[in-house]
């Protein structure tokens, strides 16, 4: 049975209204959103991944996997007798030019040689000079030191194994200072700001720590409307380790949000 054309139209808009309400909800900056939960995880500021700059064989390994240790650290020793042995070459060669030139220079007094002869002298001295420094440069590559304080994350070669170079040897990462990412609706840029604190509540220990902004992204997502921020806990908690997730409490201002709201409230962002 067909029914009024009324009651059809009726239907259309009251679908019409439910579809509009349901895209409001879920719009990045308006109330729906905000309460959603975000995850993300603790990670390191600082971490990097070491390699070998010259080909030779790992001698010894100073600090293992999950070791400590503090900047300035000698982590890993690679076996360079070749590179002991080319330095003293170049040295001796270098002491040579030397003595070359020092009879040249008394000759040149006596008037005793040609212009050529001396500068060529020189020129050898000079050669030499790089060739030292040359081999002391990869003399110098044959210990891994620790650019900062941290612990060793991933090792990725074994002693007496021969490594080429670029080929990876430390992964390593300073558990001192962690730092979290999570993403918030971009209409919060206008009262956002690098050094807003809040507090995050971490799973694993179920205690609360004390954090601040510590950079917001150079662009907001045109399409989510959100923006990522970064933020570091703010002092050392031995505890904490990176790959842990909590709850994130953002105070924001009043009316910043929600501007019928008449009072301050917390947004739980997950991390």
């Amino acid at each position: 049975m067909n029914a009024p054309l009324g009651s059809w139209l009726f239907l259309l808009m009251g679908l019409v209204v439910a579809v509009e309400s349901t895209a409001q909800s879920s719009l990045p900056g308006t109330t729906g959103i905000e309460r959603q939960q975000i995850r993300a995880q603790l990670s390191p500021v600082n971490h990097t991944l070491l390699s070998s700059e010259i080909g030779a064989i790992v001698s010894k390994i100073a600090v293992r996997e999950a070791g400590s240790f503090k900047r300035g650290d000698v982590l890993l020793s690679l076996d360079c007798s070749l590179q002991e042995a080319q330095l003293e070459i170049a040295q001796a060669e270098l002491a040579s030019a030397e003595v070359v030139l020092a009879a040249n220079v008394r000759l040149d007094q006596l008037n005793s040689i040609g212009k050529l002869e001396l500068d060529l002298a020189n020129v050898a001295k000079a050669k030499a000079m790089a060739e030292v420094r040359m081999s002391e440069t990869l003399l110098a590559k044959c210990e891994l030191i620790a650019p900062f304080s941290g612990r060793i994350a991933v090792q990725h070669v074994r002693e007496r194994q021969y490594v080429q170079p670029g080929e990876p040897l430390l992964e390593i990462f300073d558990d001192n200072q962690l730092e979290l990412e999570f993403i918030v609706p971009s209409r919060w840029l206008g009262w956002l700001q690098d050094g807003h604190s809040f507090e995050v509540s971490i799973d694993e220990t179920g205690l609360v720590y004390p954090a601040k902004i510590s950079r917001i992204g150079a662009r907001a997502d045109a399409v989510s409307q959100t923006v990522k921020v970064a933020a570091i806990i703010d002092g050392e908690y031995k505890e904490l380790k990176a790959g842990m997730s909590g709850t994130v409490q953002v105070i924001t201002p009043t009316g910043a949000v929600n501007k019928k709201s008449d009072t301050e409230r917390p947004i739980e962002v997950s991390l």
